[in-house]
């Protein structure tokens, strides 16, 4: 198959602003270890909105599914095919050798490279991607669900299963009808039993309810003040076992005042998983007390996206129907929109990018 020799891409063009431009780009050469991937789709995560404000000049994106369009040097044990359809996730590369790869973190990998970022990205039509990390896709899972399983998908998974629940145990999921937390809401509950409790506001409820929530709080009828948080926290406790509080509380949404909340709401012994990363000035978590932590015996824990193999297993959660992204289509020419939609809080699930539209 002859390759082209130019292919398009979106720039982000002006750092700290909305602004993205498509362009023209080479398509690379693979080199040493390395795939060429003929991109199909990629979704659009909050952490590209992120990097656009920061990265001038960078194809954006970590969400990618395509196919192999040709191999470099030193591919023949990587067991991939030409033709078959791989992922690019979020860290693009990991040496799977060093201590944190082989304890199963790979976003702390010693040698990281995360797409979009230090990278080239997958807002493009063609882009590289190292053999031995490409994540295969399963047969029978559409390109365009795929793709938001790839950062969506697996970083929830990993999220939920260091929350230490149980089945049978409620979790409350803040930024539940986002593109994080409505996958949340499916594999807690159809994939790992978990009566989940959705947190977010009024217009996604309908979402919420459909990925699985089993209660619903809008969160802008509650102030945020500390009497808003204790009755917004009361009203949780409320509809769980014995009004003691949730298991575990999953911070998807990029907010400090979530961070504040989210520690009300567990019960003794609960976890409180950070995913979110709140943009702007650093802030330490409001009413993070230690007589909090040894009274109530409470956990934090970080999530950093996932590994290869819980990306996998996403993936193959998708495939048997247990998770599914609620996503609308739109074209390269539509990125700079949906960031400002995001911008707004109004994206409800996801968006894909067909990059050949």
């Amino acid at each position: 198959m002859e390759l082209p020799k130019k292919c398009k891409a979106i720039i982000y063009d002006q750092p700290g602003k909305i602004s993205t431009k498509l362009e023209e780009v080479d398509v690379p050469e693979p080199g040493n270890g390395e795939i060429l991937v003929k991109l199909t789709h990629s979704g659009v995560c909050h952490s590209d909105y992120g990097v656009m404000t920061n990265s001038p000049g960078q194809v954006g994106g970590h969400e990618g599914v395509g196919t192999i369009a040709k191999f470099g040097p030193g591919c023949e044990g990587s067991q991939l095919k030409e033709g078959q359809r791989v992922g690019i996730k979020w860290i693009s590369y990991a040496c799977l050798s060093c201590p944190p790869c082989q304890a199963g973190f790979d976003a702390g990998c010693h040698s990281a490279r995360i797409s979009g970022y230090y990278t080239p990205g997958t807002f493009q039509q063609y882009t590289l991607a190292p053999a031995h990390y490409a994540t295969p896709i399963p047969d029978g899972l559409p390109s365009d669900t795929a793709a938001p399983m790839l950062c969506g998908g697996v970083t929830v998974y990993s999220a939920l299963k260091k929350s230490r629940a149980q089945p049978g145990d409620f979790v409350v999921v803040s930024g539940a009808g986002g593109g994080l937390g409505h996958l949340a809401l499916q594999i807690g509950g159809k994939g790992m039993g978990f009566r989940m409790i959705a947190v977010d506001a009024g217009s996604k409820e309908a979402l919420c309810r459909e990925c699985g929530a089993e209660a619903f709080f809008d969160i802008t009828k509650y102030d945020k003040s500390d009497e808003g948080t204790k009755k917004l926290a009361e009203d949780i406790k409320a509809v769980t076992d014995g009004k003691l509080g949730a298991t575990a509380t999953v911070v998807c949404t990029a907010s400090n005042a979530a961070y504040a909340q989210g520690l009300e709401f567990l019960r003794f012994n609960g976890t409180m998983v950070c995913v979110g990363i709140p943009e702007g000035e650093f802030k330490a978590i409001a009413n993070a007390n230690p007589s909090i932590f040894v009274i109530k015996q409470l956990n934090v824990v970080g999530s950093a996206v996932g590994s290869r193999k819980e990306a996998i297993e996403t993936l193959e959660m998708a495939r048997r129907g247990v998770v599914g992204t609620r996503f609308r289509t739109d074209g390269m020419e539509s990125l700079g929109k949906v960031f400002e939609e995001m911008e707004r809080g109004e994206v409800q699930g996801r968006v894909v990018l067909d990059l050949w539209a």
